[in-house]
């Protein structure tokens, strides 16, 4: 909740005085020793916090996810496992899991849906990575178009859907193997394209870093790349990209 929103429910004494001080104690961020968690982030940045849960201890992930419900905060967290979810869901009945993207979602608001983001794959085997970008762009209120398993291989596939892709404000590519799907889009459209490599491939792929050296490599205009399987940066630059065009 930001400013206004606390002092309206003030106001509206949908929070007693007891219930806003309180409020105000961890008005900046909240200290759990293990964690500090950001409750101002939303206000610097225009999107909220965002939990990394892998490599997190499973009952700590468990107490942050507390800390965000006791505050109604709405958040996301990305690269959850199944065991993660079950401790958080101990604490926090309301949180729901997502077991393609890997993340656990609480939320209380949903922003409505502004533009269109266009999350393309190479293939079927990307799916993780997609799924993860395209619940972070949800989340973050914007619209995503699914265009899925449209890699070069069979290029007929993204040609029939290239000008549906085109009417997003971004795209993002996401592949695996030699990666070139990103070059191929930006031939083809006059639009902002990320680009995310991802470790499926064989051997030489060196787990997603052939294709990371060819998005990096590309020949076509305006692609810019992201790390090797990381949905959510992606997901979190093209909505920062989609909302600048819509408030314009």
């Amino acid at each position: 909740m930001n400013n206004k929103e606390f002092l309206e429910k003030i106001k509206n004494n949908e929070i007693s005085i007891n219930e806003g001080l309180d409020y105000l104690k961890e008005f900046n961020y909240k200290d759990l020793d293990f964690a500090k968690l950001d409750f101002q982030r939303k206000e610097r940045r225009g999107f909220g916090e965002t939990i990394f849960c892998e490599g997190k201890e499973d009952f700590a992930l468990a107490e942050i996810y507390k800390s965000f419900s006791e505050r109604k905060e709405s958040v996301i967290g990305t690269r959850a496992t199944p065991s993660q979810y079950e401790r958080v869901l101990e604490l926090v009945p309301e949180a729901k899991y997502d077991p393609t993207g890997r993340i656990i979602s609480l939320v209380y608001e949903q922003s409505p849906k502004i533009g269109n983001i266009a999350i393309c794959t190479g293939g079927t085997a990307d799916l993780k990575v997609a799924e993860e970008a395209r619940i972070t762009a949800e989340f973050f209120g914007a619209n995503v178009s699914k265009f899925y398993d449209v890699g070069v291989s069979g290029l007929h596939r993204l040609t029939s859907k290239i000008d549906e892709i085109s009417k997003a404000n971004v795209i993002i590519a996401i592949a695996g193997m030699e990666g070139a799907l990103p070059t191929v889009i930006g031939g083809l459209v006059n639009k902002p394209i990320i680009a995310v490599p991802t470790s499926i491939g064989y051997g030489a792929n060196f787990k997603g870093l052939s294709a990371l050296l060819t998005m990096l490599n590309t020949c076509a205009e305006g692609v810019n790349v992201v790390n090797i399987d990381n949905g959510y940066s992606a997901s979190y630059n093209a909505c920062q990209i989609n909302k600048l065009i819509e408030e314009k």
